[in-house]
This record gives C-alpha cells, sequence and structure tokens, in this order.
C-alpha cells in the first residue's frame, strides 16, 4: 500500500485537522450553549474554566492549520496550470473539473465555498475564543453577547463542515496526485 506526497498532505489536512476541528466543534457548541441560554447562572469550577479555554485555543490553533494548509499546501497543487498540449489531466484537478460538464460545478461552487467562506471558520472560532478568554464568567450579563458568541461559533463549524464536504467531493473527483510515493505496507509477492 503506497500513497504520494500530496495525498498524504490531503489527507493530513481534511481527515487530521479538518475532521478534527469538526469533531472539537460540535463538543464546544454544547458547552457555549451551556453558558449562554443557560436561565440559572452555571456554576463552573476554575479548572474547568481553565480547561475551556485551553479548548477552545486548541480548536483556534486546529482551524487556523487546517485553513493555511488548505490555502498553502493544498491549493496551489490543485490550481496548477496544465502545458498547452496536455490531454492527461489527471495531475491538473482544476483543469480536470472545469473540462466536464458534469463536474465544473464542484469547482465553480465548492472550490470558490473552499476559497473563501472557509476562511470564516477559523476566523470565527477565533472571535468566540478571544470573548470568552476575555469576559469569562461575566459573559452571563451581556445577553446580546452571548448570543453573537453562540452564532459565531455555529457560523465556525457550519463553514467548516460545508467546506470539508466540498473537499471531500473535489477530492473523489479531481484529487491532488503526484510528488514522492511513500510506501506504507509492503504487499506478498505471489
Amino acid at each position: 500500500m503506497e500513497i504520494t506526497a500530496r495525498a498524504l498532505w490531503t489527507l493530513v489536512h481534511g481527515l487530521g485537522f479538518g475532521a478534527l476541528y469538526l469533531l472539537a466543534c460540535s463538543g464546544a457548541l454544547v458547552q457555549i450553549y451551556r453558558l449562554t441560554t443557560s436561565a440559572a447562572p452555571l456554576e463552573s469550577t476554575p479548572g474547568q474554566e481553565r480547561f475551556l479555554k485551553f479548548y477552545l485555543c486548541a480548536m483556534c490553533v486546529l482551524a487556523w492549520v487546517a485553513v493555511l494548509t488548505g490555502a498553502y499546501v493544498i491549493y496551489p497543487w490543485y490550481r496548477a496550470t496544465p502545458p498547452p498540449g496536455t490531454t492527461d489531466l489527471s495531475i491538473f484537478p482544476q483543469g480536470l473539473l472545469i473540462s466536464s460538464p458534469a463536474t465544473v460545478g464542484w469547482h465553480s461552487l465548492g472550490m470558490e465555498w473552499k476559497e473563501h467562506v472557509a476562511w470564516f471558520a477559523p476566523i470565527s472560532i477565533t472571535m468566540v475564543t478571544f470573548v470568552l478568554i476575555r469576559y469569562g464568567r461575566d459573559l452571563r450579563n451581556h445577553r446580546q453577547l452571548r448570543s453573537a458568541v453562540l452564532s459565531f461559533a455555529v457560523i465556525s463549524f457550519v463553514s467548516a463542515a460545508i467546506a470539508g464536504f466540498f473537499g471531500a467531493m473535489i477530492n473523489k473527483y479531481a484529487p491532488v496526485q503526484g510528488g514522492l510515493t511513500i510506501q506504507l505496507i509492503q504487499g506478498e509477492e505471489k
């Protein structure tokens, strides 16, 4: 079993950073919802508050690393322009997608989402983290700010989830290929 270096980077970007962020975000949404919508004030220990701050900071790191690896590592390989006269577009994902009317939508909608809207995920979760660290327990006294924090956490999750879906579909139809081949498992010889 083998994988190319570019496919490995795509795997780390999507299933490593992206999926882990979505998983962490689902847990954070539950906690933020509890903090922002509870009628009775929730009493938390200083240890729980420190853990939530650390958790949110780790989420920020995951979100930023996912977006930055996508934008500056994977995307240049995706966007590579085939030389004139190239007929085999398998190593030029963008060219492969736009060459067929059946797949052009994955580029025009899916990659546009990933290029622009996916940036909402790290920006939004950074704002959520900053506000929760800044206000701490006092956040319960600011109803509108609590609503904004919950809304931005949801925006972060939804934009990352849609970007992940588009990334998986784009990779299905036009995977980023090439680079060094990495041997994972040596197969048996017959």
